[in-house]
């Protein structure tokens, strides 16, 4: 990054800061958090060439394209409620918040019903393990300059037995096509390994160059497309394998290089079960919805078995969790404080075992799978309340609700060097207590605030401190976890000029660590650490003030009675 990027990533800080496949369910309560990520290969040099050099203006695209997207959205669905009332078939929406406000005045907790492992695994067996065809290209812009249609905004299901068709356009190099219809007719067969093996082929293709049978004539979108689409046929090859482990890094580039594609991040979902990572898996399955939804999507069926999908990954995420309990009220209007300390009350009768520590979540709002509906009117909202057995294990998120930029530092000088026991005792802290806590919440939460909370910050100073300690490969698979998270941001929400160039520093640094490249300029994340040390130090500065002064008022005053009661004895 140049000196010129560099001073408008500090400006924006600046701003920001002063404005298996079957695991054993049930049956252990031990949440996994951070698996052992392979040494798998390293993502190729053209590719990086391609796509990775020109990321920032892709996401400067992505964020129009979103925008553009749920504009066009937005007209169809009053298009919809304007017939609707002209055949005079629109409900009136008054019955529908009259019973969201009785719920919310009764204060009703929402249980999640168990749902059977055989219907998880129909879930992954048509929408997760499908071999498409047809790449699924990210901007249909790309296909207006030659006049052709986009074949595919969300893949329909195909059947896996039938002749793959890669004619499609914009037309991949032959070779290319060789190696995908080799891959593919080994997929058919049964023999993963040597499926993969060719798609690996195609991979190394794809870094020569081998991409489309104009290179020199195609946009980064469409050579990033059909790259995510090789990086997610080896994700199901690995998982029908039973290696996920494999799969993880494989999930997380397909999203980088295609965020758009609703299969990209429902495959990471079930990775991460796969992985026992509930959390995450239920947070995936939730942004597939969305994104299925955004591309146009109009099968009921589909997003019937993704928001299945959603609610047994929250199921098993609080059934895991040892340190922590949740419930949801739903509300239709803003809560007020006396509000919120009755429905503190009611989790304290509810979970007695875990009110050493209640949090409320009042920055975002929650979903539920089984009310939520992104196109007719908004999602029914939820009020978050999360309980602690221990106080320490939840005191960090007090942070979240007065600070503007991540830090969940325990470390005495934070202005000083880590030690090697320092690093390794903050490593511990962050992926054992806080990141695991971090992603429970944004289960339910589609867009929190940027960059505070939405734990792409954290994940980034994460791998930070596991580089410290010379822990390669998680590092990479954190980082690249982090780099799908950045990709899939401005598809979730609105961000301002400030937050957009952040997040293509961000992306940009992220992408150099990857690679190896060192210069003498920090890296992002820890900049934004060190700014939120600067304001955890003042809040403590100014805390500390107000007690001294609440001591000497209390001194003073106590003097003051000394002084009467001796005047009044003489």
């Amino acid at each position: 990054m140049d000196a010129g990027s560099s001073r408008n990533l500090e400006n924006a800080v600046k701003s920001l800061y002063c404005d298996q496949l079957v695991p054993k369910i049930n049956t252990s309560k031990k949440m996994s958090t951070l698996a052992h990520p392979p040494n798998i290969l390293e993502m190729p040099q053209e590719m990086k060439k391609n796509c990775g050099d020109k990321q920032v203006e892709i996401t400067r695209q992505r964020t129009k394209m979103t925008k553009s997207i749920k504009v066009k959205q937005s007209n169809d669905l009053e298009k919809v409620a304007l017939k609707r009332k002209a055949e005079g078939e629109e409900k009136p929406a008054g019955k529908k918040v009259a019973r969201i406000i009785e719920a919310d005045s009764q204060f009703i907790t929402m249980p999640l019903p168990h749902i059977p492992l055989k219907n998880i695994m129909d879930v992954e067996m048509k929408l997760v393990y499908i071999d498409e065809e047809s790449v699924s290209y990210e901007f249909a812009e790309s296909f207006m300059s030659t006049g052709s249609q986009p074949t595919c905004q969300a893949a329909e299901i195909v059947d896996p037995l039938s002749v793959p068709n890669f004619s499609f356009p914009p037309q991949i190099d032959k070779w290319l096509q060789v190696a995908l219809k080799d891959a593919s007719s080994c997929y058919r067969q049964k023999k993963y390994a040597m499926a993969a093996a060719q798609f690996r082929t195609a991979l190394e293709l794809c870094s020569k160059g081998a991409v489309l049978a104009e290179p020199f004539k195609a946009p980064a979108e469409d050579i990033a497309s059909v790259a995510s689409f090789i990086e997610t046929k080896l994700v199901i090859c690995y998982l029908r394998m039973r290696k996920p482990d494999l799969a993880l890094n494989h999930a997380h580039r397909s999203i980088v290089l295609n965020p758009a594609y609703f299969r990209n991040h429902l495959r990471q979902a079930a990775v991460f079960r796969c992985l026992e990572r509930y959390s995450e898996a239920a947070r995936s399955a939730m942004i597939a919805d969305y994104m299925f939804w955004l591309g146009g999507g109009s099968e009921r069926g589909i997003s019937k078995l993704i928001k299945l999908y959603w609610q047994a990954m929250i199921e098993e995420a609080i059934t895991r969790a040892e340190s922590f309990s949740v419930m949801y009220t739903p509300f239709a209007t803003k809560i007020r404080g006396d509000k919120i300390e009755k429905v503190k009350d009611v989790f304290t009768k509810t979970h007695p075992a875990y009110a050493e520590y209640i949090y409320t979540d009042l920055q975002a709002l929650h979903m539920l799978p089984q009310t939520a509906d992104w196109s007719p009117f908004p999602p029914q909202q939820y009020l978050f309340t999360l309980g602690f057995k221990n106080k320490e294990d939840g005191k960090f998120l007090e942070k979240i609700t007065s600070r503007k930029l991540p830090v969940f530092t325990e470390h005495k000088t934070p202005f000083g060097l880590l030690t090697g026991e320092d690093t390794v005792r903050q490593m511990e802290t962050m992926g054992k207590r806080i990141l695991p806590i971090l992603d429970f919440i944004r289960s339910t939460q589609l867009n929190g605030r940027f960059p505070a909370c939405s734990g792409v910050v954290e994940k980034l100073q994460y791998a930070s401190l596991l580089s410290q300690l010379q822990r390669v490969k998680e590092q990479s698979q954190v980082i690249n976890q982090a780099m799908a998270e950045l990709a899939t941001i401005p598809y979730l929400q609105d961000l301002s000029q400030q937050e957009a160039e952040l997040l293509q520093s961000l992306m940009a640094d992220a992408m150099d660590t990857l690679e190896g490249r060192r210069n003498d300029k920090e890296r992002v994340w820890n900049t934004i650490q060190k700014v939120g040390q600067i304001e955890d130090f003042l809040y403590q500065l100014e805390d500390n003030f107000l007690k001294t002064k609440k001591l000497r008022t209390a001194r003073r005053q106590k003097a003051k009675m000394k002084r009467l009661q001796t005047v009044q004895r003489s």
